[in-house]
């Protein structure tokens, strides 16, 4: 389970790190980010998106649990006031959790580079 000091629950969150946050697509999920350098007090935030399209009930909660595991994998990597939202596609149910963490550290590893080329 992710702890709670690290999970995004405010809808104004995942909305302003969507619309303002950097995005990287992988075949199984998108992950969007938006690094903030002011917000260096808080820890960093993530978000899950796992819509109906993603399959049924039983499918969408496995494969919560499943980015959830792996989100966890990655937040050692992230800097304080670091919002990420990891939206799965429908193809993520059928994805097993090590594909998973490869998709969402090659989608950071996207984002960051997109990040530096922008400064």
């Amino acid at each position: 389970m992710l702890p709670a000091q690290y999970r995004m629950t405010r809808s104004a969150d995942f909305g302003l790190t969507v619309n303002r946050g950097v995005r990287a697509a992988q075949p199984d999920l998108v992950v969007h980010a938006l690094r903030t350098p002011d917000d260096v007090s808080s820890a960093p935030k993530i978000g899950l998106v796992v819509s109906k399209s993603v399959g049924s009930s039983v499918q969408r909660h496995a494969v919560s649990r499943k980015l959830r595991h792996v989100a966890r994998t990655v937040l050692s990597e992230l800097r304080p006031g670091d919002r990420i939202v990891i939206r799965a596609l429908p193809g993520s149910t059928r994805a097993i959790s090590a594909r998973l963490e490869q998709q969402l550290r090659s989608a950071l590893r996207r984002v960051t580079e997109v990040e530096t080329s922008r400064r």
